[in-house]
């Protein structure tokens, strides 16, 4: 059974940085593309970034290019998300979503299994 369990959220100044980890369990390979996702209150749940387990591609959305990156620890299983110069815009609860694919998506309904999330706060 597949298990996402997120960590590192909490609450931050404008411009400052924090790093969500996603750790996974219960993959048979490491052929699965592990994402991240954004829900703020009262919207839809949103792509952020994904990185493929085996072949390290990544994607990101357009709107956090130059401030996140995603990483992945194989030995782990965890995938990490470095979030810098983060934006009051950018609050919201994070949620680590994993994807049977070997090429990352950002569409939500391609991702099968999905951790509980943690909350990022941005203050101004």
């Amino acid at each position: 059974q597949v298990q996402l369990v997120e960590s590192g959220g909490g609450l931050v100044q404008a411009g400052e940085s924090l790093k969500l980890s996603c750790a996974a369990s219960g993959f048979t390979n490491r052929a699965w593309t592990l994402g991240w996702f954004l829900q703020a209150p009262g919207k839809e749940r949103e792509f952020v970034a994904a990185i493929n387990l085996s072949n390290g591609r990544v994607r990101y959305a357009d709107s956090v290019k130059g401030r996140f990156t995603i990483s992945r620890d194989i030995a782990k299983s965890t995938v990490y998300l470095q979030m810098n110069s983060l934006k009051p815009e950018d609050t919201a609860n994070y949620y680590c979503a994993a994807d049977r694919g070997s090429f990352p998506s950002d569409t939500r309904r391609d991702y099968d299994h999905w951790g509980r999330g943690t909350q990022v706060t941005v203050s101004s």
